[in-house]
């Protein structure tokens, strides 16, 4: 049996982008769909990283990474607000499965992210539970905005932002993981039109955030 080696966080973040890399080119691979894959992953499942994305029908993960099957461990809820169970999830991802890198992965043109601007704006909030996934985002936009961070790519990447020190802030198990080496946490901003991912967060990477241009 060949023995599986866990990336490092870093050699996990580089393998993630080069597959955004060849989806943005339009040469995808499509690695580890086939039948063998699956056979071999039925047993267990070994994943390199963890996706917490918004929920939104364009970010499908496997697709816009170009990865297959028991590649990545993945949470999605609109907004990427993070509650107890999400939490929950990601600790399993990192600490059961073993995965040496988590992503929370935001998107231009978020539903979420606007409905919290315009309730901000006009004072109009959407019922039932769509209120509560709303006001968990509304305080990456207050952020932004005292921060004069106006522009819905600066509202954006502030919410990706604190999404990634919330889980740190919360989790002790992630948050002693990081501290260890063992994981890193970052914060990754999808753009719908040319499918790339940008960093825009980083904890427990060697990788330097773009500056913005």
């Amino acid at each position: 049996m060949t023995e599986i080696t866990t990336p490092t966080p870093q050699d996990a973040f580089e393998l993630l982008m080069a597959g955004n890399q060849r989806f943005v080119t339009g040469a995808p691979e499509h690695p580890n769909q086939d039948a063998a894959r699956r056979a071999q992953t039925a047993p267990a499942q070994n994943p390199f990283a963890v996706v917490f994305g918004c929920s939104d029908s364009r970010l499908a993960a496997e697709i816009i990474f170009d990865r297959g099957l028991g590649d990545l461990f993945v949470v999605r809820t609109a907004g990427h607000v993070a509650g107890t169970e999400v939490l929950g999830s990601l600790e399993f991802g990192a600490s059961v499965l073993g995965a040496p890198l988590i992503v929370v992965l935001g998107h231009d043109s978020c539903g979420a992210v606007a409905a919290a601007c315009s309730a901000l704006e006009n004072g109009q909030t959407p019922g039932g539970f769509v209120r509560d996934v709303v006001e968990r985002v509304t305080p990456s936009v207050l952020a932004a905005r005292a921060a004069g961070r106006v522009e819905p790519e600066e509202i954006l990447a502030e919410h990706i932002g604190h999404t990634v020190d919330l889980l740190l802030e919360r989790s002790r198990v992630l948050a002693e993981r990081v501290a260890d080496g063992r994981l890193g946490v970052v914060g990754l901003s999808y753009r719908l039109a040319d499918g790339s991912a940008q960093l825009v967060a980083a904890r427990g990477l060697d990788t330097a955030i773009p500056a913005a241009s």
